[in-house]
């Protein structure tokens, strides 16, 4: 079978057939429409640079345990594999390794599923050693599960000389069994780094810095929005998955303070429990968030669905008092009508979550989300005024490195300051310093 095509490199491109099947009546996914659906699993598979040839949805009145689509289907696709030259048929499903099997014989090409499709676009975004780590794993137990039934041509016997297998083990068993001393030593080095980032964090939590985590769907403009409020230069490309290896900086708040933003990796419909498994010591920084953006695609036409989804990841994941530390900032509001941001701003005014209208790109409500921030990390902390005298250098240093200095006025011999300190801290400082009188 012959590639058709050529990349700006010169290299061949693979042809795809995206098929996404469905149950008639299928209610689990009913904030989702159709069109959307085919869009996303196209998406999916140009992130990986193939050359989507078609999408195709069809419908099921059940599961078929040999092939998942019916037998007519089947013929039909593998029809249209064969006139169309065809190299890669996507099945946006999960299948068995023993449908993925049948699905290659009738259609004489390679067949991949949603999750083997999400762990290749991980596979070629991971540019940490961690993020390497942690897509491997997940790659590892996918594999493993496909050498059940599935690599028949590797079930033949092969002889032990004591440094491979023992006598009479058979290829398919000494696979599975490197696979899994493999998935204990990846295991073991993200417990290790999920150590690390646990005592990164209590060292953190030793400074006044909050973390704020943006978390959304996957391309809704997270690498963009923190780019814009940190001026770094993270990858932002409209693409899914265009960042996998979380990022951190400082960011400025208006009255002064300072707090550690977090880029994420983006989520998705159907996420493989394989994946956030793997990426369960990089979504700590998500649960441990003081403060969770949740950025949102607004102009998208899933919008709804897709903030349906981010939750319940974060669900998944642990996240406790969501109503108290998420704020939701609607991005892409410039690719909005008049008449949509019309009816946005109605809704922001009855709504009593006060979501956040911005702009990423622009820079519309910047200030806005910024403000929003402060505000939600205020609450729960005191604000107190102090005053130095001039010659206290020392206990001014303390001030910067334990608490958020809000304010500064320097007078001839003092200095008055108001700061923002936790709970916990409160005592501390008036034992260091003279009784404040609170705000």
């Amino acid at each position: 079978m012959s590639k058709t095509g050529t990349n700006g490199r010169g290299a061949s491109t693979t042809r795809a057939l995206v098929v996404c099947p469905g149950l008639a009546g299928e209610s689990n996914d009913a904030l989702r429409g159709p069109e959307a659906r085919r869009e996303e699993a196209a998406g999916l598979a140009r992130a990986i640079n193939l050359e989507v040839v078609g999408v195709e949805s069809v419908t099921l009145s059940e599961i078929r345990p040999a092939t998942y689509v019916g037998k007519g289907k089947v013929d039909a696709i593998a029809a249209r594999v064969k006139a169309e030259a065809v190299d890669l048929v996507v099945m946006d499903c999960a299948l068995s390794p023993a449908q993925q099997r049948n699905l290659e014989k009738a259609f004489a090409c390679k067949v991949i599923d949603r999750t083997g499709l999400i762990l290749e676009i991980f596979g070629q975004r991971a540019r940490t050693a961690e993020g390497a780590l942690q897509v491997e794993l997940a790659h590892l137990k996918y594999q493993r599960s496909r050498l059940v039934r599935s690599w028949t041509h590797l079930e033949r016997q092969r002889g032990g000389f004591g440094f491979l297998g023992g006598p009479g083990e058979t290829q398919i068993e000494t696979d599975r069994r490197l696979i899994g001393e493999r998935i204990v030593r990846i295991e073991r080095e993200l417990e290790a780094v999920k150590r690390r980032r646990a005592l990164q964090r209590e060292s953190r939590s030793a400074v006044p810095f909050s973390v704020v985590a943006l978390v959304g769907y996957t391309n809704a403009g997270k690498s963009t929005l923190f780019n814009r409020l940190t001026r770094a230069e993270v990858m932002a490309a409209d693409m899914l998955f265009a960042t996998l290896d979380p990022t951190m900086r400082l960011i400025k708040l208006p009255h002064g303070g300072q707090a550690i933003l977090s880029d994420t990796v983006g989520f998705i419909s159907d996420l493989p429990t394989t994946l956030i498994s793997a990426f369960r010591a990089t979504l700590e920084e998500v649960r441990a968030a003081d403060v969770i953006v949740h950025v949102r695609d607004v102009s998208h036409l899933d919008s709804d669905a897709q903030a349906h989804d981010v939750e319940a990841i974060l669900d998944e994941l642990g996240v406790a008092d969501r109503a108290d530390r998420v704020i939701e900032a609607l991005n892409k509001v410039d690719r909005l009508d008049s008449d949509a941001r019309a009816a946005l701003a109605r809704e922001q005014e009855t709504s009593g979550a006060a979501p956040v209208a911005i702009s990423a790109a622009t820079g519309e409500g910047i200030g806005r989300l910024l403000a929003a921030i402060e505000d939600r990390l205020a609450r729960g902390r005191h604000e107190m005024e102090l005053t130095l005298d001039l010659s206290d250098g020392q206990g001014l240093h303390w001030l910067y490195q334990h608490a958020v200095v809000m304010s500064r006025r320097d007078e001839e011999d003092r200095l008055r300051l108001t700061v923002r300190v936790p709970p916990e801290q409160v005592e501390r400082i008036k034992r260091r310093f003279a009784l404040p009188r609170p705000l």
